[in-house]
């Protein structure tokens, strides 16, 4: 059974016991209430959704409107509500992403205007550009807009303990992605674990493929999340020692990529091979931009095969390198990104209905190489060639 039978059969109890409730009226009112205006055209999965009816159900109740004329058709999958229905104030929560250049940052958007859009929830939506003083003017943002609760997606620690204190003067609970906040609910990635996985993998590569040691360890960070994202890096190099004989003998350089954009790493991994060529060199970078930015630099002067790289996010372009013959991307650690807004959304309402929630909440982990990117995301070269509407 799922969630939704178990709310619905819990509902159904409670209303069998004032004998007098007719179900199918209670249904047929929860329709009408998916609609927030006479203006707004609806098709059957957004309304089922919203109703928490099952589509069967919903599309026999909204025929039965049709015909009684409290709905209307809108062209051939629409419907518009006839009557203005009175209602309860929609939860308004805003929403401030990291940037909007980092591909990772733009799936988690997506997906959360999408799930805000089902779940009837106003998504007033910022970008935090990675700028502290941003991330700060946002913050004062939706306290005058007065919202309900914050997604707050920012990585500079020196402004966390403001941005907490901001919402904790308002009253007003947030969700902190990324990078924990003071008296916020985490929601994002085992960081340290997923570094530890990437890790492990370079090193059994790096046994397989080369016949000495690596003779160096370049680390790509963000400096500015404070350990917290950095402890990516951290499992990187754990990863390593675990199962490289004499791994903590490699020589490893740290560079902070500047937010880990690619144009900031391409530049920083440029003046590290023209100091230090390397024949033999591992790579853990905090981010896919950053990896891909570091295979771009090994690969214009010819030392692609001198290096064996790690990502994070399984990323679309990360798992489009790692599908090239031969490439020296050889793992990425995915985090489903596309699924983040259903479960933020599921979280924030728990805590708009003063239900119990953990303080973290992580998020699903999994190594993607060449060997099993095709079965992880196997719709990938589908949706590449799928024909676009015009």
């Amino acid at each position: 059974m799922t969630k939704r039978d178990i709310t619905i059969a819990s509902t159904e109890t409670t209303l069998r016991k004032r004998s007098y409730t007719i179900q199918a009226v209670v249904r047929a009112v929860a329709i009408l209430n998916t609609f927030t205006s006479t203006s707004e055209v609806l098709d059957l999965r957004v309304i089922a959704a919203r109703a928490n009816l099952h589509k069967a159900t919903a599309f026999r109740l909204l025929e039965t409107l049709v015909e009684t004329r409290l709905l209307e058709r809108a062209g051939k999958q629409g419907y518009r509500s006839s009557v203005q229905m009175s209602r309860t104030r929609r939860f308004r929560i805003g929403y401030a992403s990291q940037s909007n250049l980092l591909p990772f940052t733009a799936t988690v958007t997506d997906s959360l205007v999408v799930a805000a859009n089902a779940a009837n929830i106003d998504l007033l939506i910022a970008n935090n550009e990675f700028s502290p003083k941003i991330a700060l003017q946002n913050a004062d943002k939706f306290i005058s807009e007065k919202v309900d609760l914050v997604v707050d997606s920012q990585i500079n620690v020196a402004v966390a303990a403001q941005i907490a204190a901001k919402f904790s003067d308002a009253h007003i609970p947030f969700i902190a992605l990324d990078i924990p906040h003071p008296g916020a609910v985490y929601f994002g990635a085992d960081n340290y674990k997923a570094g530890r996985m990437a890790g492990r993998y370079l090193a059994k590569w790096a046994t397989r493929h080369w016949k000495a040691n690596p003779e160096q360890l370049i680390l790509l960070g963000v400096d500015a999340a404070g350990p917290l994202l950095n402890a990516r890096l951290t499992g990187v190099v754990d990863g390593i020692v675990e199962l490289l004989p004499n791994g903590r003998s490699i020589p490893t350089h740290h560079y902070d990529t500047k937010g880990g954009q690619f144009e900031a790493t391409l530049d920083i991994v440029r003046k590290h091979l023209r100091r230090k060529r390397p024949e033999r060199a591992l790579v853990g970078a905090v981010n896919d931009s950053t990896a891909l930015a570091a295979l771009h630099a090994f690969r214009e002067i010819g030392l692609e095969r001198s290096c064996a790289i790690a990502g994070q996010d399984g990323s679309l372009a990360a798992r489009e390198e790692m599908r090239r013959s031969s490439s020296r991307l050889i793992c990425s650690v995915a985090y489903f990104p596309e699924t983040y807004g259903a479960r933020i959304i599921q979280v924030a309402l728990e805590i708009l209905k003063h239900k119990a929630v953990a303080p973290a909440v992580f998020v699903q982990h999994e190594l993607i190489t060449a060997e099993n990117v095709n079965k992880i995301y196997p719709n990938d070269v589908w949706m590449k060639s799928a024909p676009t509407r015009g």
